[in-house]
């Protein structure tokens, strides 16, 4: 239900996306997996974008100026989504790109915004190469893959490190996200027994079923899109796999990834990197809530605080160049300078008691992790 609510609820802003008047004075430019493997988990992150920036909006915007989001389809396809940035910064009205989904999706628009001296901010992916070195127009909000995968093989490997298996997406997402694991390893003078990587574009989970069962593995991180690790999920439990605990990483803390698991999504473990949908005590999360119920949606997820929270970044990153512009329109470069303006800024209550703070040295924003298991009822519990 949950997913079916963020659909028509996206689709409805893509209708307004489309409708919006050409006098809109700040432009914010989106391409990412509208469709596609990953568009369950997209649309439940601009749902949460768009619950922050429709209020904002409702209160009057950035000094009176509306902010509007144009979304392109990249259909979660590195090349189309070049294409798309190039469409989007080549609008001079656009001020920043924002939001864009994927680890090669990002790196394929890396010298087009050197190029055209635009941010990008928030990309949902934790691929440490956008951390380190920091590139001067990449603007993190959430934390790497690799303290994810760190995190989640510390957790598993406490029945003993031999008994913990990776299976990752053979890209530059799943051999960067992996590192973290292998670090856990390498710490403790081991390998594991079970390393395979699965193709991107046809996922087959056969030798690394085998494999897991073979070596009596008690636990596994699987690193891949919703529909991948799904697939490896139903491998695992259908080869007779029903004992091994999987864990995988936040860019599957999503409705719809909870909906193609199925039957199988009960004990399953997921990292998150921004606090519970269900803690109201922090403040980013009640007014998420507040916003959501007074549209109509019951119930957050943790896609949902994804880019509620990237939104509420944008925002304060607008609001700061605006003041530094005066009465002229914001700039690229203003938006740039203002983000690295930002030393130990509160988004909310303190993010798991993480303030944020970019500079020109540092865009890794914040610093955040946490482990969730999925439900009978299909809910994210921590």
């Amino acid at each position: 239900m949950i997913l079916e609510r963020a659909a028509a609820v996206f689709a409805s802003a893509l209708i307004a996306f489309a409708c919006s008047p050409a006098a809109a004075q700040i432009r914010i430019g989106q391409t990412t997996g509208v469709t596609g493997p990953v568009a369950t988990s997209v649309a439940e992150i601009n749902v949460g974008a768009k619950l922050y920036l429709d209020h904002i909006n409702a209160e009057g915007g950035i000094g009176g100026q509306s902010i509007e989001l144009v979304t392109l389809d990249d259909k979660n396809q590195p090349p189309l989504a070049l294409e798309n940035a190039k469409k989007l910064v080549a609008d001079p009205k656009v001020i920043t790109l924002f939001l864009n989904r994927g680890t090669p999706h990002t790196q394929i628009l890396l010298p087009l915004l050197a190029e055209s001296k635009i941010a990008l901010l928030a990309p949902s992916t934790g691929a440490m190469a956008l951390h380190n070195p920091v590139n001067p127009w990449v603007f993190n909000v959430r934390t790497t893959y690799q303290a994810e995968t760190e995190h989640l093989t510390r957790h598993l490997g406490m029945a003993g490190l031999d008994k913990v298996g990776l299976c990752y997406v053979d890209d530059t997402f799943g051999s960067d996200a992996i590192q973290g694991a292998l670090k856990v390893f390498k710490q403790a003078g081991k390998e594991p027994l079970v390393k395979e990587a699965i193709d991107k574009a046809k996922p087959d989970y056969t030798a690394c079923v085998q494999k897991l069962i073979a070596n009596k593995q008690l636990g596994v991180v699987m690193v891949g899109t919703p529909v991948s690790v799904a697939a490896g999920v139903k491998a695992l439990r259908a080869a007779g796999g029903t004992t091994v605990t999987v864990a995988t990483l936040s860019n599957n803390a999503a409705a719809g990834f909870v909906k193609e698991l199925g039957t199988n999504a009960a004990g399953v473990i997921v990292s998150q990197v921004f606090p519970s949908e269900r803690r109201l005590a922090t403040p980013m999360i009640a007014e998420a809530d507040r916003l959501a119920q007074a549209k109509g949606i019951k119930s957050l997820t943790p896609a949902m605080i994804e880019g509620f929270a990237a939104a509420k970044v944008l925002v304060l990153g607008l609001k700061r160049a605006a003041v530094a512009e005066g009465k002229g329109p914001i700039t690229r470069v203003a938006f740039k300078r203002a983000l690295e303006s930002m030393s130990r800024v509160d988004i909310g209550g303190g993010v798991g008691g993480i303030e944020l703070t970019y500079s020109p040295t540092d865009h890794s924003g914040l610093d955040y992790v946490d482990l969730s298991y999925i439900t009978a009822d299909g809910s994210f519990r921590r």
